[in-house]
Parts: structure tokens; sequence; C-alpha cells
């Protein structure tokens, strides 16, 4: 039998278990309308940040290849984050860990610079249009001012207790002169390498979630004077270099406060003026999944709440109320690297669809606090030459796509002028922030226009709960529209299309593929544009009907209007 009828074949299959279920239950009646007339502020591309522990990976087989689809989500404005780029070792990736080498001492402690890995690391994004959200870490071993006995590499794995991550990396350095030097001269190489218009691009940043025992094993002055030191050295080398910080972990409490007060009028520890610079704004949002009842469920209300924590502290200092803010890791749980219940949604659509609701909400929140919010990073890529679909949260497995990654190529096709819009099933923000989507499922949406003046509409089918429930059947009503449109076009992801996880449970889960059965997945994981028939109305209006399963997210597209 040919690849293409296998396909077909398993198409089939994969569309009977929903088929059945949606038989079974009668279709929840939404509406929505537009106003492709009236536009209603800006929707700004925050999804195109990506992050993950371990750095190596992006050189490997299949990181290389996911760099190559997160590239492509918008060419030259995709950004890259990841830990352990200055921390010792030889390169070998491991779970939440990497290593660089950059950094050791001869034995009467001169310094030695070794750029080959790191270059590396950032040649593969680069290579891909994808530019480094640079973060400054973590010390090397030559310089890290640990106790006597501490060992420098972590021995965690999945299972451990997550403390075991806190090894010598997570110490100040001994000497701050050659801390500040060695940023300096990696500042300065990045300029000779990738010349100075490239750099000015980048995001600079210190360390990661100073404000945590896992990361950082010393006061909260001590990381001032650290941040101090390292930016210091790359504006020294690079005065209009991008630089903010401190990426901590949730809103921050009193850590963040002592930041934020130490940086618009503080004592600066390495130049002695006040304050430090400061062009960005990071901070942490997780979700709290739990295991209730034999299935999974989402934490959507916690991510949302420690969202809304950290704009409000960001605002908290007038002086830096204004600066752009990157939620430099947000995400429906903590550990990427960490499987088991109260993970096992990652692989299939209630991690696409909780992705769909929650960057809904960080954008209404944002509009609603009036931050000026420039990124959020999803600590989502990829955990090279690990079992099938383990249940790791990453974007791909084994180099092929899972239904998440298409929710972020429907957003790489909205436009950024958002449309008046009234949806009857869409749970108010509000609501979602205290209690999350215990009731009705939210039905949301967002209407944009493109730059190119179509109308690109996000819908999605949301639900705390990983369990079954009733389609939605939607009635979708365009005002202000020129011309008749016959057809829109449409693509959607959920248990029947773009879902890879689906026709791998189809072919009998086998860990080991063949060369056709990945062709298979890697095909089952693709998006294909259908048509939806337009019925016209009076006066530049029109309707469309779209049938949506619970975890489901659809893009429908009108060309010109």
């Amino acid at each position: 039998m040919t690849i293409s009828r296998v396909l077909a074949s398993l198409s089939v299959l994969m569309a009977l278990p929903h088929a059945a279920q949606a038989q079974a239950q009668e279709a929840r009646q939404v509406a929505i309308s537009v106003d492709a007339a009236k536009p209603v502020g800006k929707l700004p591309p925050v999804w195109r940040f990506f992050g993950a522990d371990e750095p190596n990976y992006a050189t490997m087989k299949d990181g290389r290849k996911l760099l190559v689809e997160l590239g492509e989500l918008k060419k030259g404005q995709v950004y890259f984050r990841a830990h352990n780029l200055l921390s010792s070792g030889d390169g070998t990736a491991a779970f939440k860990w990497g290593s660089t080498n950059a950094y050791t001492e001869t034995k009467d402690g001169k310094p030695v610079y070794n750029w080959a890995i790191v270059d590396g690391i950032i040649d593969a994004y680069l290579e891909q249009g994808i530019r480094p959200y640079l973060q400054i870490g973590f010390t090397p071993e030559a310089m890290a001012n640990a106790p006597a006995g501490t060992p420098y590499r972590h021995s965690w794995r999945p299972g451990f207790a997550y403390n075991l991550i806190a090894t010598g990396w997570t110490y100040p350095p001994k000497d701050y002169e050659k801390w500040a030097e060695l940023v300096h001269q990696w500042t300065l190489h990045n300029i000779e390498r990738y010349g100075r218009a490239e750099v000015e691009k980048w995001y600079f940043e210190v360390w990661n979630e100073p404000n945590s025992a896992f990361y950082w094993s010393a006061s909260p002055e001590e990381f001032y004077k650290l941040h101090d030191y390292a930016i210091a050295a790359v504006r020294k080398a690079l005065p209009t270099a991008r630089v903010g910080g401190p990426d901590v972990a949730g809103p921050g409490g009193s850590f963040m406060d002592g930041f934020l007060k130490h940086v618009s009028s503080g004592k600066n520890y390495a130049t002695g003026q006040t304050g430090t610079p400061t062009d960005f704004l990071s901070f942490h949002a997780k979700g709290r999944p739990t295991f209730v009842d034999g299935h999974v469920r989402m934490g959507i209300a916690t991510h949302l709440r420690e969202t809304d924590g950290g704009f409000t502290k960001v605002l908290s200092i007038p002086s830096l109320a204004n600066k752009p803010v990157v939620i430099g890791e947000s995400d429906p749980e903590g550990c990427a690297a960490c499987p088991g219940p109260a993970n096992a949604y990652r692989n299939g659509t209630m991690y696409s669809s909780y992705t769909a609701a929650s960057f809904a909400r960080i954008w209404e929140l944002a509009e609603r606090r009036k931050v000026n919010l420039e990124g959020v990073v999803s600590w989502s890529f990829e955990f090279e030459d690990q079992p099938w679909f383990a249940g790791y949260r990453q974007l791909s497995t084994n180099g092929v796509d899972l239904p998440v990654l298409n929710v972020f190529r429907l957003f790489a096709q909205l436009g950024e002028t958002k449309l008046a819009t009234t949806n009857n099933a869409q749970v108010p923000l509000d609501v979602l922030m205290k209690d999350g989507v215990q009731g009705d499922a939210d039905i949301g949406s967002i209407a944009t226009r493109t730059a190119d003046g179509k109308i690109a509409l996000l819908v999605w089918h949301y639900h705390d709960d990983d369990v079954a429930g009733p389609d939605a059947q939607i009635k979708l009503s365009l005002n202000g529209i020129k011309g008749k449109p016959a057809q829109a076009k449409l693509w959607r992801v959920d248990g029947d299309h773009a879902n890879a996880f689906s026709a791998w449970k189809t072919m009998g889960s086998p860990q080991s593929p063949d060369q056709d059965q990945y062709k298979l997945l890697e095909a089952a994981s693709v998006m294909h544009a259908e048509t939806l028939p337009v019925t016209p109305g009076q006066r530049n209006a029109a309707s469309i009907d779209l049938r949506l399963p619970r975890q489901g997210v659809a893009l429908i597209v009108l060309d010109g209007q």
C-alpha cells in the first residue's frame, strides 16, 4: 500500500473516535459577531519567543529541525532564550543542563576564553532567522564561589527531587572583575562575529529566577551586584545593547521590589552611579495542573494571576512603568523536563487549546493594565532522543511536530490590528482569573485585520478539565465587510486535524516507528487549509458556520475584506 493510501486510511481511523463522541452529545450553540470596519486596538506578536534549559539541543539533529520550524513563524523576529550558556562542561546535553566551557583558568588563575560551543549554538539560531534573548549565566566552575566539596554539575533526572539541581553553578563569582571581563569579552566577540547591527537587536539579561533557591545560592543584594557588573560589561562593549531583567520566578515578591528599587534609584555596584540601565523588565508566570478523578485539571487561573501580579510589579516604579515587558517564561506549569500524571496533557490538544486561551488572556491583561508587553516566552523546545510522546513540555517529539506548535503557526497568521468582536460563550477575564474554566467551556475568539487587508479570526474551545464534552456549533456574523466573499480559508488543530499524537495512537503507539511510519507521523502533524462557505447578508454582512470540538483551535481567514 502506498504512503498516500495509508495516510488516507489513517485519517479516517483518527476521525472515528471524535465522530462517535460528537453524535452522542448535542452541540452547544455559540454566536460570534465581528465588525470588520471597527478597529479596537493593537495585538502585538508577543508569542514569537521560545526557550529551554538545555542549550546544546539546538545543535543536535531534531533541535536543528525544530529551529527551522520556529524561524519560519516570523522570519527575523523570533527569539530564543536558553540557560547554561556560560556553564562549564563539554557541551553534552542532559535534562535541565547544558554547557559551553566558555571560561576556564590556567593554573595561575589567568582567564581562558573558548567561544566554539556557544558560537555553534548562536549560529544555529541565526541560520534560521532566530535571534538570542541572551541569558548571561551561569557561573563557570573556575569562578564559582561554592563551598569546598560542592559538586559543580547537578545529578538531577526526571523523578528526582528538584532541589538537586542547585549545585556549584548557582553560586556567585569569587571575583566580580573576572565576571565582568568574561561578559565584556563575550560581547566583543559577538560583535566581531555577527556585527554590531545584529547584536543591537538582541536582548541581554542576567541569570534565571534569582529569587529561587534552585537557581541562586546567595542574597538578593549579591544578585544585584552580579547584574550590575554584567550589564556594565555589556554596555562597555556595546553602549546601544538592549539590557534588562531580572527574569524572576513569578511576580517576584520582595525580591522584585528590591531589584526595581535598585535599578531605578540605588547605587550601582559596578559604576558607583545611581541606577542600572534597564531597557526592559522580565518575570515568569506559570500555571498549576493537578490530577483529579483520573484526569488532568489545568491551572490557567494561577497562570493569569501570576501574570497580573508581574504586571503590577513592573508598574510600581513610575520611572520604569513604560518600559517594555517580557514574560521570560510563560507556561501551563513549571518543569518542562518533568513528566507524570499531572503533565500528561502535553502531547495532545489540551496543551494546544490551553495555549490559545492563555495567550488571549495575557493580551487582554496587558491591555487592561496598560503594560507595554513585548514578548511572552514559551519555555518549550524539544528533548533529543527520548521516547516518543514521553510527556515532556515540548514542541516536537523525535522531530515530529506536536499540536501545540501548530497553534503558534495560527498566531503567525493573525494581524496586529484587533477588530471589535462580541462572543456569547467566551468566559470573562475576571471569572477565568478567579475560578479558571470549571463550568461551561471557554469558546473564545480574537478577530484581527492583517497587514494585507485580510480578516483573520482565531477561535478556541477550552476547558480546564481534560475530559470529553460537546462540540461548539458556531455562527459567525461578519459586518462591515467589502464585497461578497463566497468562501473563507480554515485551518484546524484538534483531535482529527494536524495531530501527530492521534495518528501515533492509531498506529498502536510504536516506540520505534519505521521510516514509512515516520513519514506518516510527519504528514499527520501538518495543517491543511480547508474552505468554508460564506453566506452573504445585507449591507456588507455575511455569516459562516463552524463546528469546533472540545480542545479544538481554528483560524478563519477571509481574503481582501
